[in-house]
């Protein structure tokens, strides 16, 4: 159905737009400008100076040489107030931005990379954290400087915990998400992966902790001021209500004004940060990359050297029991270590050039878990050895990381099975096609955009110029497979691993995807493995097949052989149990073997 051309795509709204649309936000916004002027144009507004005293004017009416009175010193209330508002306004803000720049980046690489380095930084932070904050920056104010600025930057870092605690909880709950995944085999480094897609995660519950922190540290600066430390000469309201509490009794309006003031300005902050948190609408961000491959070239009519793509031989893939001792990486054996759980037990498989090999098995026979061993996305808990596990005569084990992403960016292209949660919410269809191509094939943006739309028209989309200007949740299901498709071929892989691409989709739709893969494979000579558990799709699409079960390969032959004449028990077994029209699910003519575990 073709779009008419006046339903033209809406544009995203930026945050400041979001976020002006809140009468609350714009009315937080106001107060807090009113503020941050008024203390920025102190010298414009009086002439007086915070730190003169005159003592002819000690508790002054308001008049109008003293808009709001004088002091119990005889100093200038309104001048106090507007020069205050600098100091606890600056404290407040150093404090946050301290606490952010020794938290956030400790918590963004800890999470990720988990490991040693979370260990050592979570033991500082907890070090941090069992310091009394008043007393460090007590002693640190009469070491160094009465200077309160001082004191804010030493209470950033005693508030760096928090920041920290709370980016590392954000990140780890994301950095297995399918998405991140998509990101690492689309061969994106990790300083990309963290800016695009950790760190939106990342700025919702940033925004709400930064105006909790400011107002915290505005408080405790004006406590820090009340008990008459700081400069004498520095202003500030924490001051300004000492001086208040001691003439309570005869000018108690020398309170209002200061924490008046305070008070505006913590609930502003505070509710402007809730106001901009669901503007941004990521309590659940969900954040994905598209991955894509570059083949090998070679002179027109002189054939590669070889055809194998892809040798798998001897790999074991095995976890840690919870509460077991565990095995150590590299460990190999059948059965493993008495604490270890073995999912994939001497698996081999080849892929050839041009070829399609159907993986299939039940759920949990170890299908996907040998897949992502191939691609390198297991957890890092797992346990992967292997005999052999090269592609191209690339070894793939034991290579560096950087290494992997290069060899997965242009070699290795990879279709999931849930298209919805494999597709950025934040970024259009377009900018996830072009972004892999630029960085791989090293082209220019108009010309990955002109690709990308030639690459929409090929996987049957009708509109390609809309699909590439949409966000995710402006298309459908098929047509977000598709868009994954697309993406997972656009930079020509020599080798396109699908889990299951079909599962998502509904019957009528899974045909479609499958003649779009199938003629694809054939048109760019890729090799295949496509990870299933339905032998009609293996039928449709299929030369060979290895059967899995509970972690082992029982069986491999051409696809023919396999529904002519399946030789083991397990193979029979699926097949009676999917075919239709077949006979009734009868008892095995042998012992299903299981693995040791």
């Amino acid at each position: 159905m073709t779009v008419p051309e006046t339903a033209a795509i809406p544009k995203r709204d930026r945050l400041l737009r979001r976020t002006l649309r809140d009468p609350l936000a714009v009315g937080c916004l106001v107060v807090l400008a009113l503020v941050i002027l008024a203390s920025l144009a102190a010298p414009l507004l009086t002439d007086q100076a915070p730190d003169h005293s005159v003592l002819a004017d000690t508790l002054a009416p308001i008049s109008g040489a003293h808009p709001l009175g004088g002091d119990g010193v005889g100093r200038d209330v309104l001048s106090r107030l507007l020069y205050g508002g600098r100091t606890s306004l600056l404290g407040g803000t150093l404090a946050a931005l301290v606490a952010f720049l020794v938290g956030g980046p400790l918590g963004l690489v800890s999470g990720f990379y988990r490991g040693w380095f979370d260990a050592v930084a979570g033991w500082i932070i907890n070090v941090i954290m069992a310091v009394p904050a008043i007393i460090v920056m007590l002693v640190v104010m009469a070491a160094v400087s009465q200077d309160l600025n001082v004191a804010m930057i030493v209470l950033g870092v005693i508030m760096a915990p928090m920041v920290f605690r709370l980016i590392r909880a954000s990140v780890v709950s994301v950095r297995e998400e399918l998405y991140v995944d998509a990101a690492r085999v689309s061969g994106l480094g990790d300083p990309r992966i963290m800016r695009r897609h950790i760190l939106p995660v990342v700025i919702a519950p940033s925004v709400i902790q930064a105006t909790q922190l400011f107002a915290v540290a505005i408080g405790i600066q004006a406590g820090l001021s009340f008990l008459g430390l700081g400069k004498s000469s520095q202003a500030s309201w924490g001051a300004m209500l000492n001086d208040g509490f001691t003439n309570v009794y005869t000018t108690p309006t020398l309170l209002v004004w200061p924490g008046l003031a305070m008070g505006v300005t913590i609930l502003a902050a505070s509710l402007l940060g809730n106001a901009v948190r669901d503007a941004l609408g990521t309590t659940e961000t969900r954040v994905v990359r598209r991955r894509r491959p570059v083949p090998r070239k070679t002179a027109a009519g002189v054939p590669p050297l070889s055809d194998r793509l892809l040798t798998v031989e001897g790999l074991r893939i095995s976890y840690p029991k919870p509460g077991g001792s565990g095995g150590s990486r590299g460990s190999g054996g059948p059965g493993g270590s008495g604490g270890d759980k073995i999912v994939v037990d001497g698996v081999s498989l080849t892929v050839e050039r041009g070829e399609v090999l159907g993986l299939v098995g039940e759920s949990g026979s170890g299908k996907s878990q040998t897949a992502f061993a191939v691609l390198g996305l297991l957890p890092d808990e797992a346990e992967v050895t292997a005999d052999q596990m090269a592609f191209t005569g690339k070894e793939l084990l034991g290579v560096s990381r950087a290494a992997l992403n290069a060899l997965r960016g242009r070699g290795i292209g990879y279709v999931p099975q849930e298209p919805m949660s494999n597709l950025d919410p934040c970024f259009r269809i377009g900018s996830q096609l072009v972004e892999p191509m630029r960085k791989h094939l090293g082209l220019s943006r108009g010309e990955a955009r002109a690709k990308a739309l030639e690459l929409l028209a090929r996987v049957g989309i009708p509109d390609p110029e809309r699909v590439f200007k949409s966000y995710p949740h402006q298309v459908s299901g098929g047509m977000a497979q598709r868009v994954l498709i697309a993406g997972a071929v656009s930079c020509d892989p020599q080798l396109l691993i699908a889990d299951e691409p079909t599962t998502a989709l509904d019957v009528t739709v899974q045909a479609e995807v499958l003649d779009l893969m199938r003629s694809l494979q054939q048109e760019r000579e890729m090799g295949m493995i496509l990870v299933t558990h339905d032998f009609g799709v293996v039928a449709d699409i299929c030369d060979r097949v290895a059967v899995m079960q509970t972690g082992r390969i029982v069986e491999t032959a051409p696809v023919e052989k396999i529904f002519a004449a399946p030789e083991h028990a397990y193979t029979r077994m699926l097949l009676n149990s999917t075919l239709e029209g077949g006979p009734a699910r009868a008892a095995l003519d042998a012992p299903l073997k299981e693995v040791t575990s």
